[in-house]
């Protein structure tokens, strides 16, 4: 008997809008450090950080060039007239109070706000600060998280039971047999699982198992709690310094119990602040001084790879330039965020990968090496493809 074939592994579809132009929105209660965060980080002051609830009203928007060693070195072996790196767009978005799922605060604006963004940077204070006023009134960040929890999974609910109703009128009349009545029926059953993971598991979308049927229905519905999330936790300077803080663990085992596997990163506002007017000479000093560095480009690659996103170089003496797409993107629909006609009129793509490069030292010794390929139509990029395409006229 011939060999049993190995069954093909169905590739996992990703939850969140399937585009290469995704965002970050900066979540968290009034005053915990939010728009300070967002303005060291774009290095603006855009988000008006100012001390009283709701300073930021219409949420503000930066790129921020996402730090990568390996577009550096490119830049040094390429020297071109151009250099673009890869960005994260990012927002800074109003504080949130309790009760912003039922329109406290700003909170239907805020809550839309949030809707429009594909991640959650969740900046969360664990510092004292007389000057700096807490919305609940005293420092707690396991409390702040849990407001934001409840906000976020009430307006779920809220959402998922108007479309239940919408979809069970229809229903009624769907009959067994057509394949469009059965797939609107499965469809029902994948809100009503939805529905039921948010308010009687009491689980974010994100952390339930879903096939690639029910992540499709999930995406349609754009939920707050489907967004992946990462928590920046603001500490004082001098709790960064010495690595330590009494809140630290507390919010690590509530992560861990609510939402395992999402990342925790400390930082503190106020160190960035004060790193952030300083030449990169003095930067570089200060931080070797206090032995502590810039957690910035640690949060934004975070961000970056939270959202499922990598990249590709293109590499000349005009530019060399980096390129942002979602994992598992084909090279047609890569080369088409350069241009829709590179996708339309794609030939095949000629790359390498940015470790042959380093290894071999030139283009043509990683020809000579045999390890420039030719890929057509089905292949999938790989982070640090270093890509040349070729389309028809």
């Amino acid at each position: 008997m011939p060999p049993k074939k190995a069954p093909v592994q169905e590739k996992k579809t990703l939850l969140g809008r399937p585009s290469n132009n995704l965002k970050v929105g900066i979540v968290g209660l009034p005053n915990v450090g939010k728009s300070s965060f967002f303005n060291v980080l774009s290095d603006t002051d855009l988000g008006k950080a100012a001390n009283f609830p709701y300073a930021t009203i219409n949420p503000e928007e930066a790129r921020i060039p996402v730090p990568d060693a390996r577009f550096e070195w490119l830049c040094e072996s390429y020297k071109p007239i151009s250099r673009i790196p890869a960005f994260l767009t990012c927002i800074d978005i109003a504080g949130l109070t309790a009760g912003a799922s039922t329109g406290a605060g700003l909170g239907n604006a805020f809550l839309s706000h949030v809707r429009a963004v594909d991640g959650i940077f969740q900046v969360v204070r664990a510092f004292d600060d007389a000057e700096v006023i807490h919305v609940e009134g005293d420092v707690n960040p396991l409390r702040d998280m849990e407001i934001i929890q409840t906000e976020l999974r009430l307006k779920d609910i809220e959402w998922v039971e108007k479309t239940l109703e919408a979809m069970k009128k229809t229903s009624r009349s769907l009959g067994s047999n057509s394949l469009a009545d059965r797939a609107k029926k499965e469809e029902l059953a994948t809100v009503e699982k939805v529905l039921k993971v948010i308010s009687v598991e009491g689980r974010d979308v994100r952390k339930a198992e879903w096939s690639n049927k029910e992540i499709d229905v999930v995406n349609g519905l754009q939920l707050l709690t489907a967004k992946p999330v990462t928590y920046l936790v603001n500490l004082s300077e001098k709790d960064y310094i010495r690595k330590k803080n009494k809140w630290l663990p507390k919010i690590k085992a509530w992560i861990d119990e609510h939402n395992p596997g999402d990342p925790l990163i400390p930082f503190s506002v106020s160190l960035e602040e004060r790193l952030a007017p300083m030449s990169p000479e003095d930067k570089e000093e200060e931080q070797k001084k206090i032995g502590a560095t810039s957690a910035l480009g640690k949060i934004t690659n975070a961000g970056y790879q939270m959202l499922d996103l990598i990249r590709y170089f293109t590499c000349g003496p005009d530019e060399v330039r980096a390129w942002t797409i979602r994992k598992g993107t084909k090279a047609p629909q890569a080369a088409g965020v350069i241009h829709s006609d590179f996708e339309n009129k794609f030939i095949c793509g000629e790359i390498m990968s940015y470790e042959d490069l380093k290894e071999h030292g030139s283009e043509n010794a990683v020809k000579a090496a045999g390890k420039l390929r030719q890929q057509g139509k089905p292949y999938e990029m790989i982070d640090g493809d270093i890509a040349y395409w070729k389309s028809g006229g």
